[in-house]
């Protein structure tokens, strides 16, 4: 077995310029592990803390303090790494040492173990075929937590290239269509200074039906069919504008106020007239009954839950008790260690609920999540367009085009 023998830690920074951690872990005393942990500007209530009390500093320490705990486990082993973390902090969140440390301590640890096996990550998380490749989804034009004012309510509007036939082409036609897109919004807005946000997706003056209007139309501008060449999926951020006090979804930024009815009604319209397959959050976090119907009536399209799940196995059991979600996003952060997440997708799995491995907006050029995603049999992976943060994983996924043990493209069609 990849036994560890040394791990390291420190604080670096991500992609916003904010600290982070990242961990190094070295097994058999020669390969080495590194893994730095994300962050994001949307984050459902019951996720993972990532620095005890908000400080990376104490989790810095914490991890040096305990870090003796590791040495001598099986690196691959990711239960064996989780029990040892758990031993270290048995609060619901990771809130003693950090989710940050358990994100880098758990996926450096199997970064290293493969090199020591010599086999690439995606095939040391599961050794069992068939493999394929995820569908990128690309954020290409947003709004809300990850742009600024004046940018819509609605977070992000997304491409999916799901007439493609490779990962290579999948890539080029996502990046066509980002190109494409500036040249749109120029057309209808001549002082457009090229602001893009977080995840590198173009961040203009428009409110939420100017936005997908402008994503039509690049569609058009592309020469691609709408659903059949190129789709569009929204993520809606519900929580970011529901007013719970109210009971009303305050889309300040367009001036409008939709109750949950209303709500349920704008969201299948959209899916309807746009024809989307994908929506993320349309409804806040603790609305299980809404998603349900959202989830009943658009039986073609993944209506995902990530705020609503939290890339936790426990939330999905609950949703699937309502029928909840055909979609769900994987945010190993989330969820704190490697072998949390993985419990989560096992769920997700036995329950025929698709998997999206999802980025964070505030990233590092880490690569590992291709290959979480190529084992995790998820459907689509969410890693932005342009952004060396962002390309560092698609590149990724081109050089795992190289393995004969990956047969083609996800299947998108809802399994539930």
């Amino acid at each position: 077995m990849p036994s560890i023998t040394a791990l390291d830690a420190r604080i670096v920074f991500n992609s916003r310029g904010s600290k982070t951690i990242e961990v190094d872990v070295v097994t058999d005393k020669r390969f080495s592990g590194r893994a730095c942990a994300p962050s994001g500007a949307s984050v459902g209530k019951l996720e993972a803390q990532s620095f005890p009390d908000n400080k990376p500093e104490k989790a810095l320490i914490a991890f040096k303090a305990n870090r003796r705990k590791f040495i001598g486990l099986d690196a691959s082993d990711t239960k064996a790494v989780f029990e040892a973390l758990r031993s270290v902090d048995r609060t619901d969140n990771y809130s003693k040492i950090g989710g940050s440390v358990a994100y880098a301590l758990s996926i450096a640890a199997v970064d290293s173990a493969a090199k020591a096996r010599g086999v690439p990550l995606f095939r040391l998380l599961n050794p069992k075929k068939p493999y394929r490749f995820p569908f990128p989804l690309g954020n290409v034009l947003g709004g809300g937590a990850h742009a600024g004012p004046g940018t819509p309510d609605i977070q992000e509007i997304l491409a999916c290239p799901v007439g493609a036939n490779d990962i290579k082409e999948a890539l080029e036609m996502n990046f066509h269509f980002h190109s494409e897109m500036r040249k749109v919004i120029e057309s209808l807005d001549s002082r457009f200074t090229y602001g893009r946000g977080d995840e590198g997706a173009w961040a203009p003056n428009v409110n939420n039906d100017q936005a997908l209007s402008i994503a039509e139309k690049t569609i058009e501008r592309c020469g691609y069919r709408l659903g059949k060449d190129m789709a569009l999926g929204i993520d809606f951020a519900s929580s970011s504008f529901w007013d719970e006090k109210n009971n009303v979804y305050d889309y300040k930024r367009q001036g409008i106020k939709r109750n949950t009815a209303d709500q349920i009604e704008f969201a299948n319209s959209l899916i309807k007239e746009y024809k989307l397959v994908y929506v993320e959050d349309p409804v806040h976090e603790t609305d299980f009954e809404s998603m349900a119907i959202l989830t009943k009536q658009n039986p073609k399209t993944l209506v995902t839950g990530d705020d609503m799940l939290v890339t936790n196995a426990a939330m999905v059991k609950k949703a699937v008790g309502f029928g909840a979600c055909s979609g769900a996003i994987l945010k190993v952060n989330q969820a704190g260690s490697l072998y949390d997440a993985l419990q989560f997708a096992k769920e997700c799995t036995k329950n025929g609920i698709g998997i999206i491995t999802s980025h964070r907006s505030g990233e590092s050029v880490d690569s590992h999540i291709a290959h979480i995603a190529v084992a995790t049999g998820s459907k689509m992976i969410k890693t932005g367009v342009l952004g060396g943060e962002r390309v560092a994983k698609l590149n990724e996924l081109l050089r795992l085009s190289e393995y004969d043990l990956i047969e083609g493209m996800a299947e998108l069609t809802p399994t539930t």
